[in-house]
C-alpha cells in the first residue's frame, strides 16, 4: 500500500511538471535556465517511455479481445500512429497486419491508407526503394481526402533521398521533385492546419525567407494546446529559422524547446537534441554535449531509426574524444589535488612535531602528540589506499586504450584486406561468368571454402593479436586449473576452442550469446564449455572467470 502511494505521489509529481513546463519556458528565455529544464528531462526519460508503454499495451489488449475485423483495423491504425515515431519496427509491422485486415475486408479506400502507411514508415526506415514501389501501387485520384498524405510521403521520401545523395547533380534534382511535392501539400492542406504551416514555413527557410518564417511559425507556436509532438515541429522550424539568420542563442533556445517536446511524448526518431548537442561542443560544454548525444543515440537505436542512427554516428566519436579528454584533466587535477593534500600533510606533520617539540616537558603536550601521531597515521593509510587505487585505475585505462589500440588497427587493416579479396573472388566469379562456366560458377557459389578459410584466417590473427597483448596467458589460464588439467592445443594451433572463450572473456566480453555469435557456437556449447573449465578450477569454482580477468596484470 505504501510503494502505491509512493508511485501515486511520483506520478502527481511528474504531471505537475508537465503542466508547468510550457508556462516556464514562455516566462524565461535563459538559455542556461532552459537547457536545466532538459537535463531533468533527459535524466527522466524512462518515466516518459513507461507512460508511453502503458498507453501502447491498453492498445495492445483491446486489440487482442478485440473479434470485429473493423475494430482490428481501427486499434492497428492507432498502434501505427504510436510506434511510427517511437519504434519503426513495431510501427511496419502493425501497418502491414492493418493492410492485411483492410484486404480482408476487400475496403479500396482503407488499403490505399494502409498501403500509405507502410510506405510512410519504410521511408523512415531508410527503405527507400520499397517505399517508391508500395507508392506506385497507390491511386488516391477516387479518394481526395488522402491526397495530402500521399504527397506528403513523397515528399518526405525524396527531401531523404536528396539529404543522403552522394553527386550533387543527384541531389539537386531530388530537391527539385522535393519542391514540386511540397507546393502539392500547400494545394491540399488547409491553409491554417499544422501541416500546412509546417510545409509553408520550410518552404520558406529552404528559400531563405527566414523572417517570413519566423513570423508565420512565432504566431502560430503559442496556439498549439496539448500535441506535444507538434510543438516539437514547429519549435525545430523555428530553430531552423534562426539557424538561417546566424543568431546562435535563440537557435539554441529553440532546439531546447524542441527536445524537451521530444522527449516529454516519448518520440525516439528527432533531431532537435543532437542538433543542440553538436552546437553545445562547439561552446565548450562537453559534459552536457555528451549526455544529449548518449541519449540521442540510445533513442535512435531504441526506434532502429538508420538514417539517425548514422548522423549520430558521425559526430560522436568527436564528442566522445572530447569529453574523455576532459575526463583525463579531471582525474589529472584530481592527482594535483592529492599531491598538494600530501604536501600540506607533510607541513602540517613538521609544524606539529615542531609545536609539541617545543612542550614535550608538559605531559598534556605529549598527551596532544600521540593523538597527533594517530591521527596522521590514519592520513597515512588513508594516502596509501588513495595510491594504491590510482594505480589499479592507471593500469586498467593502460590496458584498456592498449587493446583498443592494438584491435582497432587490425580491424582496419583486416577490413581492407577483406575488401580486396572480396573484390578478387568478385572478379573471379565474373571471369567465371563470363566464360560461360556456369557449373563452376554454381559450385563456387555452393562452396563454402572461402568462407571457411575466411573465419580460420580471422581466428588466427584474433589469436595472434590477443598473445601479443597477453603472452603468458596460456601458461597463466592453465595455472587456474587442477594439476592433470593442462590445455593441451594442436600442432600449429595458438588457441583452442575453450582458450578462445576465456580469452574473450579476458577482454571483457562475458556474454555467452556475443561470445556464441562471435565463434559461431550454439550457445549450449558456449554454457557447457565454460561450465566445464569451471569445474576444473584448482581454486574457488565461483571465483574462477574473476581470475581470468586478472591475467596479465602483473606482466603489464
Amino acid at each position: 500500500m505504501q510503494q502505491q502511494n509512493q508511485f501515486k505521489m511520483k506520478r502527481i509529481y511528474y504531471i505537475l511538471f508537465l503542466i508547468l513546463t510550457p508556462s516556464f519556458l514562455s516566462a524565461n528565455n535563459d538559455i542556461d535556465s532552459l537547457l536545466k529544464v532538459l537535463d531533468k528531462t533527459v535524466d527522466n526519460y524512462q518515466f516518459y517511455s513507461n507512460q508511453k508503454e502503458e498507453q501502447l499495451n491498453k492498445l495492445k489488449e483491446l486489440l487482442k479481445y478485440s473479434t470485429s475485423d473493423n475494430q482490428q483495423y481501427q486499434i492497428c491504425g492507432k498502434l501505427y500512429d504510436e510506434y511510427k515515431a517511437y519504434k519503426s519496427d513495431s510501427a511496419l509491422t502493425y501497418a502491414r497486419k492493418k493492410l492485411f485486415i483492410a484486404e480482408k475486408l476487400n475496403d479500396n479506400r482503407n488499403i490505399i491508407d494502409s498501403r500509405l502507411n507502410l510506405a510512410a514508415i519504410m521511408g523512415i526506415t531508410g527503405m527507400y526503394k520499397e517505399s517508391m514501389d508500395m507508392l506506385s501501387t497507390v491511386d488516391v485520384r477516387d479518394f481526395p481526402d488522402l491526397k495530402a498524405y500521399y504527397f506528403h510521403i513523397y515528399r518526405t521520401v525524396y527531401g531523404f533521398m536528396a539529404d543522403y545523395a552522394v553527386s550533387t547533380q543527384v541531389k539537386r534534382q531530388y530537391e527539385k521533385i522535393t519542391d514540386a511535392y511540397r507546393d502539392s501539400l500547400l494545394v491540399f492542406n488547409p491553409p491554417k492546419s499544422s501541416t500546412h504551416i509546417m510545409v509553408k514555413s520550410d518552404q520558406l527557410i529552404v528559400n531563405k525567407k527566414y523572417d517570413e518564417a519566423l513570423k508565420l511559425l512565432l504566431q502560430y507556436f503559442p496556439t498549439i494546446n496539448n500535441n506535444v509532438h507538434d510543438k516539437a515541429i514547429i519549435a525545430y522550424s523555428i530553430a531552423l529559422a534562426y539557424e538561417g539568420k546566424e543568431e546562435r542563442e535563440m537557435e539554441k533556445h529553440w532546439l531546447a524547446v524542441s527536445a524537451i517536446n521530444d522527449l516529454q511524448s516519448a518520440t525516439k526518431e528527432y533531431i532537435s537534441l543532437r542538433t543542440l548537442a553538436f552546437l553545445l561542443y562547439e561552446d565548450g560544454d562537453v559534459s552536457r554535449a555528451y549526455s544529449y548525444i548518449k541519449r540521442s543515440l540510445d533513442d535512435a537505436l531504441f526506434c532502429n531509426a538508420r538514417l539517425r542512427t548514422y548522423e549520430i554516428s558521425k559526430m560522436m566519436p568527436i564528442i566522445d574524444k572530447a569529453y574523455q579528454h576532459q575526463a583525463e584533466l579531471r582525474q589529472r587535477l584530481m592527482v594535483i589535488t592529492i599531491l598538494s593534500i600530501s604536501a600540506l600533510s607533510l607541513l602540517l606533520m613538521l609544524a606539529v612535531f615542531f609545536v609539541y617539540r617545543q612542550m614535550k616537558k608538559l605531559a598534556f603536550a605529549r598527551k596532544n602528540l600521540s593523538e597527533a601521531n594517530e591521527l596522521l597515521n590514519g592520513l597515512n593509510l588513508e594516502l596509501s589506499s588513495t595510491n594504491i587505487q590510482l594505480k589499479d585505475t592507471n593500469d586498467t585505462l593502460l590496458e584498456a586504450n592498449l587493446i583498443k589500440e592494438e584491435y582497432i588497427g587490425r580491424y582496419m587493416g583486416q577490413c581492407s584486406a577483406y575488401i580486396d579479396k572480396l573484390d578478387d573472388y568478385r572478379r573471379l566469379l565474373n571471369k567465371t561468368a563470363i566464360a560461360g562456366k556456369i557449373d563452376d560458377l554454381l559450385q563456387a557459389l555452393k562452396s563454402k571454402q572461402f568462407i571457411e578459410d575466411e573465419l580460420k584466417e580471422f581466428y588466427a590473427n584474433f589469436d595472434s593479436t590477443f598473445l601479443q597483448l597477453f603472452p603468458t596467458f596460456v601458461e597463466e589460464f592453465t595455472a587456474l586449473l587442477v594439476n592433470d588439467e593442462d590445455i593441451q592445443l594442436k600442432h600449429g594451433e595458438l588457441l583452442n576452442t575453450e582458450l578462445r572463450i576465456f580469452a574473450l572473456i579476458r577482454l571483457g566480453i562475458t556474454d555467452s550469446v556475443k561470445i556464441s555469435c562471435f565463434l559461431r557456437y550454439s550457445l549450449s556449447t558456449i554454457y557447457n564449455y565454460r561450465t566445464k573449465l569451471r569445474n576444473k578450477a584448482a581454486g574457488p569454482r565461483d571465483e574462477f572467470e574473476m581470475n581470468v580477468m586478472r591475467i596479465g596484470i602483473n606482466t603489464k
